[in-house]
């Protein structure tokens, strides 16, 4: 397939007036020139500079390769049929829908953005963190930062022992048996040439513990909703986790909470001085 600039720069400007900065979590500032988005703000939601995504929308800059387009669309908070049409404008086939996808549905980013005085993250059906709250950054650490298959917890907590620590011991056990179940049935939902399928061939080879839990066949488990963690600065916290899946990409919204007047919830209060800036 062939760019089509004039139509892909189109398309661009028309979603960048469509969104206002409350719709994607930055705040309006003084008086703006423009309708809707600057592109500034847009090439910073994408994570690029302001001149590359600026030379797009005028239809003279590079071929956007696919991580570039995936990154505006994400930042763009474009549905999965805008991102669909992003790519064919660009002369790219769409990525594949399902739970290999990264992208992020645009309701869920509108309820993620409103929760930065939460502890929350939007994660893959493979444990997979795709984006946090500055307070989920606070209490878990920026688990974004992760590439390969080690962007999944549960691949991590067998291959690097050093995960675990954040979690109760008491909880270990059950946790190991629940991403070995987990992983069982993302293979079988996607098959045997799936990221899951890889997942599960280099723990084998890697762990112990993965391959005598594995000859179990054991599936069916469920995440429990009180979550125990402790974190290197202010200890035990115990926490309810409350789920939201959008099941067209296999993702879910964990938001974190602690009952009120539980010294959790004094300790959950003060996450916010250990918090980095929030994210765009």
């Amino acid at each position: 397939m062939a760019i089509d600039r004039t139509a892909l720069a189109g398309f661009l400007r028309q979603r960048r007036d469509s969104l206002q900065p409350e719709d994607v979590g930055l705040p309006r500032g003084g008086r703006r020139r423009t309708d809707g988005l600057r592109r500034e703000e847009v090439a910073a939601l994408s994570h690029m500079s302001a001149d590359y995504y600026a030379r797009i929308e005028r239809g003279d800059g590079p071929l956007p390769s696919e991580q570039m387009l995936a990154a505006i669309a994400q930042g763009l908070h474009l549905t999965m049929d805008e991102r669909d049409h992003l790519f064919r404008l660009a002369g790219h086939a769409p990525p594949t829908r399902g739970g290999a996808g990264d992208h992020i549905g645009p309701g869920m980013l509108r309820i993620l953005d409103r929760l930065q005085d939460t502890p929350a993250e939007i994660v893959s059906e493979l444990g997979e963190t795709l984006r946090q709250t500055s307070l989920g950054v606070a209490l878990t650490g920026d688990t974004t930062r992760f590439t390969g298959l080690n962007r999944s917890l549960g691949y991590r907590w067998f291959s690097e022992p050093a995960t675990r620590d954040l979690y109760d011991p008491a909880e270990h056990e059950f946790l190991s048996r629940l991403w070995v179940s987990s992983l069982r049935e993302a293979i079988a939902r996607r098959g045997t040439s799936s990221r899951a399928s890889l997942m599960a061939e280099s723990l084998q080879d890697r762990s112990a513990e993965f391959r005598e839990l594995w000859d179990r066949q054991e599936v069916g488990l469920q995440a429990r909703e009180t979550k125990h963690f402790v974190h290197p600065e202010l200890g035990v916290l115990e926490l309810n986790c409350q789920s939201l899946i959008d099941p067209e990409q296999s993702q879910f919204l964990l938001v974190y909470t602690a009952a009120p007047g539980s010294e959790s919830h004094d300790k959950l209060a003060l996450l916010s001085t250990l918090a980095p800036r929030a994210l765009v």
